[in-house]
């Protein structure tokens, strides 16, 4: 364990999910996940005076497979829950099922130890609060979102009645969740329909060299080529044809957040945006499926019923050129 991932691991406990003396607290790994992010976090949760217990399973096949049962019963009877985890477990009914029995929870699918050093973790989480409650004020009335992109992205998504979520790193209410980094403003939109280019990194398979077009009609991605479009199409059909179901759209508002292949923080980079495949029932949407891949677009317009978010100017650019 190094010095600066025990500071990250304080700033987790104490910063973004307020762990107080007394509370139990659950830390769920895999054996894909590097032991000394958990050895971190155990010890930080210990010195807190936190009733910790440590998990570690085998890692899950994909993103949005349920943990094992034992886990899963664990997580509903613990305060907090931290999930550094290969697989992502934030889409996923024993999530769901302990905010509601009031955890609070952290995951942190893809997470490395260069990660709890540097990049998105590192952000101040109060600023990031600030940048969503601006963004958010611009699109929560908003009938219509339109994405473009100089490679060919034109999408346009009908989020009229849609709840969008603010994923800030403050996780201090009971039943409230949290993605590590944080730092987006996301929804479940109601249709979808136009063209996708995914021109940063895909869940699923990583950094692009390439880019994937995806063609989107009626909220579903009916056609996707690119180098790497017949793997994604692997990874999604496997699961069955709801899984190309356009799930989720994302702003990153993180400008700590750095391009790294890894979904987890890819999302979060500050002025991109990410289309997701797959599971939304988790956040309002209405497909549930063991499945959720998301898509970054590196340099996007975003306009909010014909007006430009200027989604640079929001959260200050920052990309791996």
């Amino acid at each position: 364990m190094t010095h600066n991932m025990k500071i990250t691991a304080d700033k987790i406990l104490k910063t973004c999910m307020n762990a107080q003396p007394g509370e139990s607290l659950l830390i769920i790994t895999d054996t894909d996940t590097d032991e000394r992010i958990s050895k971190a976090l155990f010890s930080s949760a210990s010195e807190i005076g936190c009733e910790v217990l440590l998990m570690k399973m085998n890692p899950r096949k994909y993103d949005g497979q349920e943990p094992p049962d034992p886990v899963a019963c664990a997580m509903e009877h613990c305060d907090i829950v931290i999930a550094p985890t290969s697989r992502s477990l934030t889409h996923t009914d024993a999530r769901i099922r302990s905010c509601r029995k009031g955890a609070r929870i952290a995951t942190m699918p893809g997470i490395t130890a260069d990660m709890m050093i540097s990049g998105g973790l590192t952000a101040n989480y109060q600023q990031i609060s600030d940048y969503a409650k601006l963004l958010y004020s611009k699109l929560e009335n908003a009938v219509t979102i339109r994405v473009t992109s100089d490679l060919g992205t034109d999408i346009k998504f009908n989020v009229k009645g849609c709840t969008w979520m603010i994923d800030n790193g403050i996780c201090h209410k009971p039943g409230s969740m949290t993605n590590l980094p944080a730092g987006e403003v996301y929804v479940a939109p109601a249709d979808a329909e136009g063209v996708v280019v995914i021109d940063g990194a895909m869940g699923g398979i990583g950094i692009l060299d390439d880019p994937i077009t995806i063609r989107v009609e009626g909220r579903r991605a009916v056609a996707i080529t690119g180098k790497a479009g017949d793997k994604l199409c692997t990874l999604v059909d496997s699961v069955g044809p709801s899984a190309r179901n356009i799930a989720e759209l994302g702003i990153g508002i993180n400008p700590a957040a750095i391009l790294r292949g890894i979904v987890l923080e890819d999302e979060k980079v500050a002025g991109t945006v990410h289309i997701a495949l797959g599971n939304n029932a988790t956040f309002g949407g209405d497909v549930n499926v063991e499945l959720h891949l998301d898509g970054i677009i590196r340099r996007p317009v975003v306009y909010a019923d014909d007006t430009d978010l200027k989604v640079h100017e929001l959260a200050g650019e920052k990309y791996i050129e």
